[in-house]
């Protein structure tokens, strides 16, 4: 009696996973995207949060200096100065006086995907405070 080696019939093995991976990343892509448009969103979250913070600075900055009537009205240009169009729309800069200690608070509206479309019903606060400059 002789034993014969069993081969893999021609056609199966490697070839039989043909177009396995192109199956594998189309039913991927949906993550993929949903993951990008995530990340996104974090992104423009983050910024909202890094230029709301600097119009509050360059706010307090110029309120300081202004004299006490002028005082709303160069912070709320200088809050505004650095915001682009689509940013300054859904903002709002308010400062205070209190005790020689000048205070300005920001809030932007974070948009969703791109900034000047549709906002989410989300905002983010910056809020920046300097002593009062003395007059002579």
């Amino acid at each position: 009696m002789t034993m014969k080696a069993v081969l893999p019939a021609r056609g199966r093995g490697r070839l039989g996973d043909r177009g396995q991976v192109t199956i594998e990343f189309l039913g991927m892509t949906p993550t993929i995207l949903v993951t990008l448009v995530v990340l996104w969103q974090l992104v423009l979250v983050g910024y909202a949060f890094t230029l709301a913070g600097n119009a509050a600075d360059e706010a307090v900055r110029q309120a300081t200096a202004a004299p006490p009537g002028a005082r709303q009205g160069a912070c709320q240009a200088a809050g505004r100065d650095k915001l682009s169009q689509a940013w300054a729309e859904g903002a709002t800069v308010n400062c205070t006086t209190s005790g020689g200690f000048v205070t300005a608070d920001v809030r932007l509206a974070v948009p969703l995907l791109f900034p000047g479309v549709v906002s989410l019903p989300l905002e983010v606060k910056g809020h920046a405070g300097a002593v009062e400059e003395e007059r002579d």
